[in-house]
């Protein structure tokens, strides 16, 4: 059923997400899917008016902003499930559709209400989009690319070359400017937010040239389409900032010089650390090699060193946590991951990487003026949780000590789905 036209948070901890200490909650008030206050009750608003208002008492609790995962794939076809004897990309479209959908609720109940999703197969994030906005299922709000587009070299370029790259896998391979810039006018014409370009898979190849990187910049932005770019490398990641694009993924090997570059361009990046964290803990359980275990080490080193400048040089750092790339990477698990490597590699306070995770990656899903802070006037995404996060912040993990999850004004249902109001009214009356 549809709840009331007003909901009311009272007591708790706020933590609002713009880097401001934490304050005792007076109340939010949520009118549709904004927030019409934060602070003093207005006087209009009767809490005793049970047909109009719903009032959660948030007392011993804290509230935040909904979680932001700014590198997350709905769908590759990782993990596997059990049960379907397919690897990564095999599946067919309609199967792999209904699992994105599924994985995308899966994510909104650990406290995601936003994600970013750099790539996939066919056009199914775009799909998942629309589905998710239109009401028809429920999931975070999603901002995507297409497939990577992508060189001989290039990470998903796994095929032989007369094979290419099918439509069930997750590059397009484009090896000049003009295929290049049709596959960016191809995806525009599809319905994506951004542009996923894509270097060699672990940078110690530049397969991209900057030229090529410039016209494929140029094309998205004169569509209004944003881009960016998987550069591991060092030559790949100054070429991204003298290109221009809007972000840069992983970075762990640039240089010093490197990072200069693009704090002067003023790009953010979105290191992606739980990725290479997560494969030295458990890389070995889960098949990989002594040695890729050891790669994984080099650039978790590297990218520990690229925190810490970044961070020198005044860059924007994103969190993203490369969830659904690989088994190692389990949906519902890992999305609040990056805040902690935050604060165990990079020095920030709990605070400060909380706005790292709501502020800043509001950047990476395409709404940083509407959502990742706590004030009268932005879309009402939040989350209520159990336990402090500023006193241990591998609380907001996982979704352990979540209470609430409220998005675009509607707490979500966590053993069913909760449909819009708008879309119940359009179903016919049952007897």
């Amino acid at each position: 059923m549809a709840r009331s036209s007003t909901l009311v948070i009272l007591n708790g901890t706020l933590i609002d997400g713009s880097g401001n200490p934490p304050v005792p909650n007076e109340a939010i008030v949520v009118e549709g899917n904004r927030i019409r206050s934060v602070g003093r009750l207005p006087e209009d608003v009767r809490l005793e008016d049970q047909e109009h208002v719903e009032v959660i008492d948030a007392s011993e609790q804290w509230i935040l902003p909904g979680l932001i995962d700014g590198h997350c794939h709905l769908s590759f076809g990782f993990p596997q499930m059990t049960g379907v004897p397919s690897s990564q990309g095999t599946t067919s479209a309609e199967f792999s559709t209904l699992r994105a959908a599924r994985n995308a609720q899966t994510v909104l109940r650990t406290g995601v209400t936003s994600l970013s999703v750099p790539g996939g197969t066919w056009f199914i994030d775009v799909a998942v989009r629309d589905a998710i906005a239109a009401g028809l299922i429920e999931g975070p709000r999603i901002f995507c690319a297409g497939r990577f587009i992508v060189t001989y070299g290039s990470i998903t370029d796994n095929e032989p070359s007369w094979v290419g790259t099918p439509e069930h896998t997750n590059g397009k391979l484009a090896n000049n400017v003009d295929d290049m810039v049709t596959e960016v006018r191809r995806q525009c014409k599809h319905g994506v937010n951004y542009i996923k370009m894509a270097d060699s898979t672990w940078g110690d190849l530049q397969t991209i040239a900057p030229h090529e990187l410039r016209a494929v910049t140029e094309e998205a932005h004169r569509r209004h389409a944003r881009i960016t770019i998987h550069a591991r490398g060092s030559g790949s990641t100054r070429a991204a900032a003298e290109a221009g694009v809007d972000w840069i993924l992983h970075a762990d090997l640039a240089t010093d010089d490197d990072l200069e570059a693009v704090a002067q361009a003023g790009m953010p990046i979105i290191p992606t650390m739980t990725f290479l964290a997560r494969g030295v803990e458990v890389g070995l359980e889960y098949g990989r090699s002594q040695r890729a275990v050891d790669a994984m080490k080099r650039h978790l080193d590297g990218a520990v060193h690229v925190l810490e400048r970044a961070r020198a040089l005044g860059i924007t750092l994103m969190c993203g946590t490369d969830s659904g790339n690989s088994p190692l990477m389990p949906y519902g698990e890992l999305h609040a991951n990056e805040m902690e490597i935050l604060v165990r590699y990079g020095g920030y306070t709990p605070l400060e990487a909380i706005s790292a995770g709501t502020r800043d990656t509001a950047f990476a899903v395409g709404l940083e003026h509407e959502v990742g802070v706590l004030e009268a006037g932005k879309l009402a995404d939040l989350i209520l949780v159990t336990a402090d996060p500023l006193a241990d912040i591998r609380v907001l993990q996982g979704g352990r000590h979540l209470a609430a999850v409220i998005k675009d004004g509607r707490i979500v249902d966590f053993n069913g789905q909760t449909v819009a109001p708008e879309f119940l009214a359009l179903q016919p009356a049952t007897a």
